[in-house]
This record gives structure tokens, sequence and C-alpha cells, in this order.
């Protein structure tokens, strides 16, 4: 009889064809490819749990293990800390608000994952 593996994916890098072909970016192209390099790493991890005979904790144990949940919640903190930075008035409500909502969603991750 066949087994099957009960892991999940063992992922240790994503390469997009932008950096296959322009090498390393700087500045602002940063996030157009590390954001679609993120989510295709995440996508395969949604692929592997759907083709995978692991139960939910085993899934829920691999995904915090890994501390999924502080690395997608620090790109809202560090998100938070951007628009605070780039802030001229660091007073002015609008920006104080989205800065906010931004490290409120980061929080709202990590609360995710203790319900888990």
């Amino acid at each position: 009889m066949e087994q099957q593996s009960k892991a999940l994916a063992r992922i240790t890098s994503v390469e997009t064809a932008a950096e296959r072909t322009a090498g390393t970016t700087g500045g602002g192209e940063d996030l157009a490819v590390l954001a679609p390099a993120a989510a295709a790493a995440l996508n395969l991890l949604a692929d592997a749990v759907r083709r995978g005979g692991a139960d939910h904790d085993d899934i829920v144990q691999a995904l915090k293990a890994a501390r999924v949940h502080e690395a997608f919640a620090a790109v809202f903190d560090a998100a938070s800390e951007r628009v605070m930075d780039a802030a001229d008035d660091p007073y002015d409500f609008d920006v104080r608000l989205h800065a906010d909502n931004l490290a409120g969603a980061a929080g709202d991750v990590r609360r995710a994952f203790e319900w888990l």
C-alpha cells in the first residue's frame, strides 16, 4: 500500500519572474515583487492543505509553529509605522486613523490565531 506523506509543504524560498530576470530590486519596486511572492507562497500553502491528508489540529499547529500569523501581522505593523514615519504632522487625525487601522489589523491577525 502506498503511504502518503503527512507533511503539508516545506517552502524554503519563492522566486518571482521579476527576480529571475532583473535580479534584486530596490526602493518602491520591492513591494511590487515581494507582495505577489508572498501571496504565491500562501496560495501554495493553501493548495498543500487542500491536497494533504492533515487534520485541523495538524494544520493549525504547523501554521503556529511557522509563525505565519506573526509574519502576516508584521506586514501590517510595518505599514502602520511607515504611515506615521511619512506623516508631515504626526497629530493629523486622518493619518493617525490610517496608521491605527493598520495596527489594529495586525492585532486582529494575532487574535485570530489565539482562537485556533
